[in-house]
């Protein structure tokens, strides 16, 4: 073990970044050889166990715990770590397995008052509080232990927030995506913080790295600044890389770093909080100025940056307004975490609130001011009528999704949760993203990430089930919250709030959710769509009425967005079904905004409940773990069934803006095209434009989006165009195959795949270089689905036309076959799945038709 793991660190100062945290059984041999230390390797041996494991409960960290609590106690003898040592690395531990040997040492005559030193600077108790408590009447070190808590000493006892940052700079020009941060196709070594930042910036600033790397070795703190930062993806990965290159060693934590100082003109809503949760520093501020090299100073007291010169050249509000305390206590989730241990303390001492901490001031309603839908769904979390926006708030979150590129990192730091017991009353974990091509590091995860969510009560998928998002819908609860790591986490029904890994473990571990409440913007449908026009162009539709209205604009520089980081409202199509529903919810991801919600029948709800609670079921019968949490959800939907009541907005609600969108002046497709977005034009405007390759799938789409391909290609002759085509949830590919349908998507060559995410992730399958694409898909950034790809985004039945013609039709030749091919179908086309009317059905083709 040891040859190998030598040999590993040197592999690895070649690529210049540290070995990986110790394994549990490498971590008992290291403990094992220190016993008995050969004298040329002791201080070698002692290094690896005191900062190279993983903290929390790791199962490394259960090995380490167990030996040095043993040596504290004198079961075993150590040379270079005394029994005093061994209690003083159990308090770097973080919380978890080292928790109970703290506990239990202070009654320790030699050691009592050193075990509760380490425990003052604990906040990962959980449980364990009441034990101390219960000591403090009877034990003085535990009783002192009681007071540091209610004193806040895990918090007072660090560093205080800077008055300012002298930092040289490294500035990304125009929109900095996650996938500039982290790049989709290297998603398997996410959970490797320094592999994974070694591909930072690859393609859109190849020599980032190489800059950012001369700057540190310089003796600078290093800076990054964009004119826009961390649109797309929830992606902690995405800070996790930033973190690495610019920010300092967490003690004891091997290869995690925070502090680092992030400067936008815009910063994505999720980009800025992983930020704060990662110990960073976000700010947001007019960087016109500002250019690589530059050495500027943040003046954090007067708010201003300041040049080489000392000249202004930018001012800034440092928000929200506890972000002082986040940054001191290492990062928000540390500080929330931390909060409510005093809290909990100096109740039990029978103390008044702290006053140590930045004390939040929530706005109050005005006379007469109503609450919209989201406020509404946010304040029944919180357990009041609404809440404002501005309010800092903690609300329950009933549902909680993980994806698996990010899902290794969330487990982590489930981990450094010390997390044994998910809150959350769902937790659902999937394997969508890479389960069509599997690399080996994917495969190991595909056997054990099922286990360490089931063993807390979540509930996992398969490989080949499907999209995280049209699963987890079928999970959901109206007008509950809820969040996932992945930003296309955007419930049709109640509302969801995406997030990085750290705040999806967070919520998952807590089964609660730090929140300053955005503002909302409205979207009123009125009217009827024309025939022909579809839900992806009402989707599109969004970002072009935005911009004919001023709100929104395409060009990076000075950016305009009235989306970004605001919760995106949708009514007046309240005949929609679920599925449809989250094509426009979903889409709201693209705009930037902070979440999405829709107003629905409570028939369109009730319906998808009961399709939903059959579904759940034979999940049970068909082995899914974990039963018990599935049998809970099934009783909380037939309890709302029981009496079937959605929230409303009040008709005096305030909104930051308002846009009324007409779908009768929709009269042909909207696309968004190559490679933004926001860069929204009609079919006319880019018709004729060549198309190499086209893709049906991604969790905007249905299965009525398939059977309205089939439609149009069945008969069709041979396209030169290649077709990629995924269903996205395994009960689609199953109802598919029985109609037929896959007959007819291999008479047109189509590559087929398993369900799942495939192209639209981009680090599965991937297009041809510099190909042009029309896409069902998401998003459209630089190189995500292929290197220099040129990518619309539209709907399936134009995607479908388009590739029998390969090129953009008119949209008289799209609006041709449409009305022959699908109008005089379209109840056949369009009809949803609804499991509590489908009889005996199974979750895949092969079993129906073969058991």
């Amino acid at each position: 073990m040891m040859q190998d793991y030598l040999k590993h660190v040197e592999e690895r100062k070649a690529q210049g970044i540290p070995p990986l945290p110790l394994s549990p059984e490498f971590t008992a041999e290291v403990c094992k050889m220190l016993e008995n230390p050969a004298k040329e390797q002791a201080d070698f041996l002692k290094e690896l166990i005191v900062n190279r494991v993983s903290p929390g409960v790791d199962p490394a960290a259960e090995v380490k715990a167990a030996w040095l609590e043993r040596v504290a106690k004198g079961a075993v003898k150590c040379p270079v770590i005394t029994k005093k040592d061994a209690v003083f690395f159990l308090g770097t531990m973080l919380g978890g397995y080292n928790v109970k040997p703290l506990v239990d040492l202070l009654t320790d005559a030699e050691l009592g008052a050193d075990a509760a030193e380490a425990l003052k600077q604990t906040i990962l108790i959980y449980g364990s509080f009441e034990d101390v408590l219960a000591l403090s009447k009877s034990n003085a070190n535990a009783k002192a232990v009681i007071q540091s808590w209610a004193d806040a000493e895990w918090f007072t006892s660090k560093p205080e927030f800077p008055r300012s940052f002298k930092l040289k700079i490294f500035k990304a020009d125009g929109e900095t995506n996650t996938d500039d941060f982290s790049p989709a196709k290297h998603a398997w070594s996410r959970p490797d913080i320094p592999l994974h930042a070694l591909a930072m910036g690859e393609t859109s600033w190849p020599q980032g790295n190489a800059t950012i790397d001369k700057f540190r070795a310089e003796g600078f703190e290093v800076g990054f600044v964009g004119d826009v930062v961390g649109t797309g993806s929830s992606r902690k990965s995405a800070c996790n890389s930033v973190m690495w290159k610019i920010g300092q060693d967490i003690p004891f934590v091997p290869n995690k770093r925070r502090g680092g100082v992030i400067l936008g003109g815009v910063i994505a809503p999720i980009f800025f909080n992983t930020t704060e949760d990662s110990g960073g520093l976000p700010i947001t501020c007019d960087v016109n100025s500002i250019k690589t090299g530059d050495l500027i100073t943040v003046d954090t007291e007067k708010c201003e940056v300041r040049d080489e010169a000392g000249k202004v050249i930018s001012t800034f509000k440092l928000t929200p307004s506890t972000i002082k305390d986040e940054y001191r206590a290492g990062g928000r989730l540390n500080l929330i975490i931390g909060r409510q241990l005093t809290a909990k303390a100096r109740k039990a001492l029978g103390l008044p609130e702290s006053t140590v901490f930045t004390a939040t001031v929530n706005p109050v309603p005005k006379k007469g001011q109503g609450f919209t839908l989201a406020q509404k769904i946010i304040g029944k979390a919180c357990g009041v009528e609404g809440v404002l926006p501005g309010t800092a708030c903690e609300p329950v979150m009933t549902t909680v999704g993980s994806q698996d590129t990010t899902g290794p990192m969330t487990r982590d730091e489930i981990t450094e949760l010390a997390c044994l017991e998910f809150q959350a009353s769902m937790f659902m974990q999937s394997f969508c993203h890479t389960a069509a091509y599997p690399k080996k590091a994917d495969v190991a995860m595909h056997k054990s990430l099922p286990d360490f969510v089931t063993l807390r009560k979540g509930v996992a998928l398969r490989p080949g089930d499907g999209v995280i998002h049209s699963w987890l819908n079928r999970l959901l609860l109206p007008d509950t919250l809820g969040t996932g790591g992945d930003s296309h986490t955007r419930f049709p029904i109640g509302l969801s709030l995406p997030a990085g890994s750290g705040l999806v473990a967070f919520a998952g571990a807590l089964g609660f959710m730090p929140l300053d409440v955005p503002e909302s913007v409205l979207v009123k449908f009125k009217g009827k769509f024309n025939p022909g026009i579809t839900l992806r162009d009402a989707v599109n539709a969004i970002p072009y009425w935005a911009i004919k209205q001023g709100l929104l604009t395409v060009p990076k520089q000075n950016k305009k967005n009235i989306f970004n980081g605001r919760i995106l409202e949708m009514e007046g199509l309240p005949d929609l079904t679920v599925e449809q529903a989250f094509e426009l919810t979903d889409a709201t991801a693209e705009r930037s905004a902070a979440g999405g919600t829709i107003k629905l029948s409570e028939k369109s709800v009730s319906g998808f409940l009961r399709s939903n609670i059959a579904l759940m079921k034979k999940m049970i019968a068909a082995g899914y773990r974990h039963a018990d949490t599935l049998k809970k959800r099934i009783e909380d939907a037939e309890k709302w069934l029981a009496n079937p009541v959605l929230l409303e907005r009040d008709e005096n609600a305030e909104y930051a803006a308002v846009i009324e969108i007409d779908l009768a002046e929709i009269t042909e497709p909207i696309l968004a095209c190559p490679n933004d977005p926001d860069d929204v034009k009609l079919l006319s405007e880019v018709a004729g434009n060549k198309i190499d390759e086209i893709f049906i799938g991604s969790c905007m789409t249905n299965i009525g989006h398939f059977r309205a391909a089939g439609k149009i290609w069945e008969g069709a002759a041979y396209p030169k165009t290649k077709i990629w085509l995924t269903p996205p949830t395994l009960m689609d590919q199953m109802q598919l195959m029985e109609e037929g349908y896959y007959s007819i998507y291999a008479s047109v060559g189509a590559r087929t795949e398993i369900p799942g995410c495939s192209l639209c992730m981009g680090n599965q399958g991937r297009v041809q270089p510099k190909a042009h694409v029309l896409s069902t898909s998401t998003r459209n950034f630089p190189n995500r689905i292929g290197d220099e790809s040129q990518v619309y985004l539209g709907s399936a039945e134009l995607t479908a036309v388009t590739a029998l013609m390969g090129e953009l039709p008119t949209p008289a030749e799209y609006l041709m076959l449409y009305k022959s091919k699908i109008e005089p179908k379209q109840a056949e086309v369009y009809k949803y799945l609804e499991f509590d009317k489908m009889g005996d059905f199974e979750l895949s083709y092969i079993e129906r038709v073969a058991f």
